[in-house]
């Protein structure tokens, strides 16, 4: 459905943007980039990457993750989500109890954090980085797309990819920790 009472702009009416695609569409025709807080939000006004704006009106409680795709009520628009680089600090280490140990830490202070087999990157604080550089390792800044593992209590995850939406959006879930794995790099958008 379309929302033609929008002020403004008269010519063409906001998208909205009421589900998600459980299947992979044979047709993208805009991304929407967005940051890990944006990606919580369910209901929220977005600008598309193509200058168009949209409102999200999902389920309560529902979250994004880069790959979704999301869709009106018609499913004449489908808008893939694509994770927006922030500011992160990025701890590459071999030693995987080292790397446990600063894992708590951050973890006790309730910070999200993404985590791979040898890196953990969280949002850049300086504080919190004087406590790693503290526990041995010294973090590097680095802009680059944050998938932080879900809340426990955030349904059930799985080995895969240490989360869980049951859809195909065109990826695999090693995508989403390829970049931590490396060096740090520019997110995709």
């Amino acid at each position: 459905m379309r929302d033609t009472k929008r002020p403004g702009n008269r010519a063409e009416p906001m998208i909205r943007l009421d589900r998600k695609q459980d299947a992979a569409p044979a047709l993208i025709h805009t991304t929407v980039t967005l940051d890990f807080d944006a990606r919580q939000k369910s209901r929220q006004r977005v600008v598309l990457d193509d200058g168009r704006e949209a409102g999200i009106q999902l389920a309560r409680g529902s979250v994004l993750v880069d790959g979704d795709v999301l869709t009106d009520a018609e499913r004449s628009v489908c808008v893939r989500v694509a994770a927006a680089p922030e500011a992160l600090s990025y701890v590459h280490c071999h030693d995987r109890l080292l790397l446990n140990r600063i894992c708590y830490h951050l973890g006790n202070r309730h910070v999200p954090l993404q985590v791979t087999c040898e890196a953990v990157a969280y949002r850049h604080d300086h504080v919190l980085d004087a406590m790693v550089a503290g526990l041995g390792v010294t973090p590097r800044a680095c802009c680059c797309a944050f998938q932080p593992e879900p809340g426990a209590y955030e349904g059930h995850a799985h080995a895969a990819g240490g989360h869980h939406h049951p859809h195909s959006h065109g990826h695999g879930h090693a995508d989403h920790t390829a970049a931590l794995d490396e060096t740090p790099r520019q997110a995709h958008g």
